[in-house]
């Protein structure tokens, strides 16, 4: 697909923000080199995700992206995620593919090729959406040994084979040093966190392994 950004000469970079920084609508991800980036939301003005050079957020490190993504469309004091085909391997909002586009509220999560994003509103007095939020898995949610675990599970999928299968315990285990009975302990955790613990025992761990992906908590690179 053609790049919209194509022949218009690169777009001023959007102010970057401190840590502190809580006033008006944010982005928040990790570099290439996993420094923490912030990236204000301009009123008015359509911003550009991509690899290409034109971006207004640009991914030049993730080969997983296409040269436009996706697109943050400002509706009133509201951001909308679009994604109308304009990327080859989709845009995930909340661990679901996003299709067409949707508004983002306080909190959600959506992943760019293996790069994960967070968007913050800025806005006070909006609770109700920022509960709602609130039981998202994020890297900060988990605790170092339980990442590991979840890494070490996600391994088989290091080439994108369909036919792959999740790391077993016993794997796991032998990778990270653990006992088996440990591996267990923080998978049971890792499924409630998920609410996923209600899942058929042959179902649990392969989903495990697909919100973990697709929500950016593992990517590609790191198996």
């Amino acid at each position: 697909m053609d790049d919209p950004a194509a022949g218009q000469g690169p777009a001023p970079a959007p102010p970057r923000v401190g840590v502190g920084w809580t006033e008006g609508p944010f982005l928040t991800y990790p570099d290439g080199g996993g420094e923490r980036q912030f990236v204000t939301l301009q009123p008015g003005r359509t911003m550009t995700l991509g690899r290409g050079a034109g971006c207004d957020v640009q991914l030049g490190w993730d080969e997983a992206v296409s040269r436009v993504h996706a697109q943050l469309e400002p509706v009133g004091r509201d951001w909308t995620l679009v994604d109308d085909g304009l990327s080859r391997n989709g845009t995930y909002l909340n661990g679901e593919r996003l299709t067409g586009r949707k508004r983002l509220r306080d909190g959600d999560t959506f992943v760019l090729g293996g790069t994960s994003f967070t968007y913050r509103s800025g806005q006070r007095g909006r609770s109700q959406e920022t509960k709602v939020a609130d039981g998202m898995v994020t890297v900060g949610s988990l605790s170092p040994t339980q990442r590991q675990v979840l890494t070490a599970l996600c391994r088989p999928y290091r080439d994108s084979s369909g036919f792959a299968t999740p790391a077993s315990n016993q794997q796991i285990a032998s990778e990270l040093y653990l006992s088996v009975d440990a591996v267990k302990t923080h998978l049971r955790t890792l499924f409630q966190k998920f609410h996923i613990e209600d899942l058929p025992q042959n179902q649990k761990r392969a989903k495990l392994v697909e919100r973990a992906i697709s929500l950016g908590l593992v990517s590609r690179r790191e198996l």
